[in-house]
Order: C-alpha cells, then structure tokens, then sequence
C-alpha cells in the first residue's frame, strides 16, 4: 500500500485518537442542533402543559437562539486562551443540567431560564468543535472531517421533529414535552465521560487577539441592546403594546449604537473588540451579514407558524406535526450534500438558486394556506416544504463562506465569527416578529373545532406570509456577494 497520493504527495496520516474525538464533539453538536428543531413540535403541548402564554412560546425558540448566538464568539477566544477542551466540556455539562432543567420546569418563567441558559451553554461548546478539527487534522484530510461534520448538521436538524412527535405520541402530551429535553441527558453524561479521556488537553499558543483578552465592555452593550430589541416584539403584543414597549425598542437602538462606537474606540486604544469595525469598510460584507440575518429569520420560523397550526389549530397530533418536516428535512440532506460541488462550479449563482427555491417553497406554502384554509393536508405541503428544503439545503452550507470571502484573507476569522452571530440574531428576531404576528392576528370566532382551525389557519397564513416577504428580501440581498470565492477561504 503506498503511502503517497497520485500527485507524488506523502498521504495524511491520521491518528485513531482524532477520529475518537470527532465522535465526541459531534455528538455535543448534534445535541446542539437537535434542540434547535425537536423543541418546535413540542411548543403546543408545553403551551397546555404549562398554561404558558403565547410570548412564552416565542421565548423558548428566541431565547435559545439568541443566547447561543452572543456566546459564540467570546467562547471561541476563551477557548484559545484556555484550551478548547475545558470550554467544551464546561459548556456541554451546562448544557446537559439546562436540559433536565428545562423538563422539570413548573412555570413559564422556570422554562424561559431554563432555556436561555442552554443557547448559552451551546454557544459555548460549538465553536471548540470546529476550532478542534482544524488542530487534530492536517488540511488534507480536514475536508472529509468537517464534511462528516454536515453529515451531522442535516441529520440532527433534520431528525429533531419526527423524534420529538414519536416521544410525545409515545409518552404522552403531559410527559412527553419533558422527555424531549431529556432525551440530551444520556447523550450528554456519556459524551462528557469520553469528552474527559478523548479530547487533547491543547496546548497550542494563543493568537495575538486571544491573549489580548476578551471585550467584556463591547459583548454587554450587544447583548443588552438586542435584548432591548427582542423583549418589546416577544411581550408586546401579549401586552397590548402599552409605552414601555416602544420606549425599550428605543433604547435597544441607542445601544446597539452605542456598541458601533465603542467598537470604534476599543479597536483605536490598540484592542481586540468583539466585532472588528474595519470589517465594516467592505460594504458587501454589510450586506452579507444582512442577508445572514433575514434568510435566518425567513427559515426558522417555518416550522415556529406549521407546529402551532397543525397542533393547536388544526388538532393533529405531534408526531404527524413532525413528519410534515419531513420533505423540508430530506430536502435540505440532498440539497447540502451537493451544494459544495455546485458552488464550485456555479459560484454565487447556487446561493441564487437556493434562496430563490425557498421563496418559490414559502410563497406556495403561503398561497395553500390562503386558498385550502383549514382543510390543507400534509399531501399539500409536501412538493413546497421539499423545494424549499432542498434550496436550504444549497444556501446554508455555501453562505458564510462567500460572506467571508468578501474581506481581507487577513480578516477572515473575525468575519466568520460575525456571521455565526448574525445567523443566530437572525433565528431570534425572526422568531419574535413571527410569533408576535402569528398570536396577533389570532381570533377564535366562536366555540368548536371549526372555528379554532378557521382561526389559526388565518394568523398562520400572515405569519407565512411575513416569512416569504423576509425570502424575497433575503434573494435581492444575495447578489451583493461576489460571484466566486478564492480557494483560500
């Protein structure tokens, strides 16, 4: 057996233990991105269970979102400071003790905690997987790892709502729920054990910009200003709208700008900020990040609006809620494993396609909702969820690379963590502003089953209506990007 390639290049030879710890840290990721979609199916039963109100609903997607998103990149240069390994088994047990916590929750306010405190757990360990591979394996084999790794993105995301409806069919409405979050706590005490004897100490040297230390300063401004941002679209339609509402949204702007400028003077004082505003030269990258946040907010909030409708309106069960998802899901699993291929070959163009195949899925979702109304069955949804499922599927993978590729090589790192942000802001204010039009266009008009579902049908085609109208946004915004990316990014 030769140990060259056939270009005469010595083969990469990878050691066993690098594989073992992929197994490890893609089974912290899967339960990462698994949450992410089996919660979705689970919503009406937690609204019963829980006698939760309808901005709770939206909290348990958004908080999780948004949480997760602000964690990622103070995590990711903690990591580099203190090794990734600490950061990732701290993370992934903080996320296993939020996922019992968040099945024993009595109350609305129990669950919202329970669940904010997972995002963050998550967005603590999943920028170690990443930073992980590139240490354990030599660019020649990095491909196949990270590669394996969309394996894992598809299915996780992919397996989430049918999982989550067979375990409430199985154990019931009351239980069930509880068990969905449950479900990461095997996973998560036997991945912790082999985390502890699997994953390398790491004793590679710190960056210049992670031993410059973290922006405390920078991250409690975003992260107050966005939460400022969320809580008036979240609450305010529970709550009438009364003047807080506004005089918050106020506020989060003020400090969202007030971030931009102490960015600004962090980076002039010879620091590493959060979010490096030199970045902000590029206006392609600007609209990059835009497009990274409409397109999110358009796709996560699909299955927020199709769960409550099946479930609360239409009276299916949870596990018929979750093979709705399954065209969409299988969509996405064909659509991502040839889109780097397309990519390739085609440039920005595939991103064209795939944002233009989930306009073309949501507006035909749209259209059934507003002209079947309560009679529309999963047969009906089929042919759009799986069109839209496979145009997720080319975006997704593609996206952030030709975001990235829109700056210096140089400031490339920064820039993908920015986007990784941007993707995850974009899934909570989608959320928000859906699930604030979803319950607020809801009237039940009169008793019975009838109405119920003539009532959710209705709030459920606006809300999808608002999804496409953030998809056309998202298709005008792609071609900001350029057509092709450097093979160094």
């Amino acid at each position: 057996m030769s140990d060259t390639t056939q270009a005469g290049r010595p083969m990469a030879v990878i050691p066993r233990h690098a594989w073992q710890a992929l197994v490890v840290l893609l089974a912290g990721m899967f339960m990462a991105l698994l949450d992410t979609t089996i919660v979705n199916v689970a919503l009406p039963t937690i609204r019963t269970s829980l006698n939760a109100s309808e901005a709770t609903l939206s909290w348990i997607i958004s908080g999780y979102a948004l949480a997760f998103g602000l964690a990622l990149i103070p995590s990711g240069r903690l990591g580099d400071r203190i090794g990734h390994k600490w950061v990732f088994f701290t993370g992934l047990a903080l996320f296993t003790l939020a996922s019992l916590a968040c099945g024993l929750a009595q109350n609305d306010l129990q669950m919202i905690i329970a669940r904010v405190v997972q995002g963050l757990a998550g967005g603590m360990f999943v920028p170690a997987v990443t930073a992980v591979i590139q240490l354990l394996f030599p660019p020649m084999a990095r491909g196949k790892a990270f590669a394996i790794m969309g394996s894992v993105i598809g299915v996780s995301t992919a397996l989430g709502p049918i999982l989550g409806g067979l375990i409430i069919q199985a154990f019931g409405n009351e239980n069930g729920w509880r068990l969905v979050f449950w479900v990461n706590l095997p996973i998560g005490v036997a991945a912790l054990i082999a985390a502890a004897l699997l994953l390398p100490s790491g004793s590679e040297r710190a960056s210049d910009e992670a031993r410059s230390g973290i922006d405390w300063v920078g991250l409690l401004l975003i992260s107050a200003g966005l939460v400022a941002l969320l809580v008036p679209l979240i609450e305010g339609q529970d709550q009438g709208w009364p003047l807080w509402t506004y005089l918050t949204l106020a506020a989060g702007a003020l400090l969202v700008v007030a971030f931009g400028a102490w960015e600004v003077m962090f980076t002039r004082w010879g620091k590493s900020p959060l979010v490096p505003p030199r970045l902000f030269r590029h206006p392609a990258f600007s609209g990059g990040i835009v497009l990274a946040l409409v397109y999110f907010a358009a796709f996560t909030s699909i299955f927020f609006t199709i769960s409550i409708l099946w479930q609360a309106g239409l009276g299916h069960t949870a596990l018929e809620s979750g093979l709705v998802s399954i065209p969409f899901a299988f969509g996405t699993i064909i659509g991502a494993s040839q889109s780097n291929r397309l990519a390739q070959r085609l440039g920005r163009t595939v991103l064209v396609i795939g944002v233009a195949l989930v306009t073309v899925g949501l507006v035909w979702i749209w259209l059934d909702l507003l002209l079947i109304g309560p009679e529309i069955t999963n047969w009906q949804l089929l042919p759009p969820l799986a069109i839209a499922g496979l145009g997720s599927g080319f975006f997704i993978a593609p996206n952030a690379q030709f975001i990235v590729a829109t700056v210096d090589r140089t400031e490339a790192g920064a820039a993908s963590g920015v986007v990784g942000v941007m993707q995850r802001v974009g899934s909570a204010i989608g959320i928000a502003v859906i699930g604030s039009v979803f319950f607020g266009t809801l009237v039940v008009a009169g008793p019975g089953p009838a109405a119920l579902a003539a009532g959710f049908t209705t709030s459920a085609t606006a809300a999808m209506g608002v999804s496409a109208a953030f998809s056309v946004l998202a298709l005008l915004l792609v071609f900001v990007l350029p057509k092709r990316v450097d093979a160094r990014y």
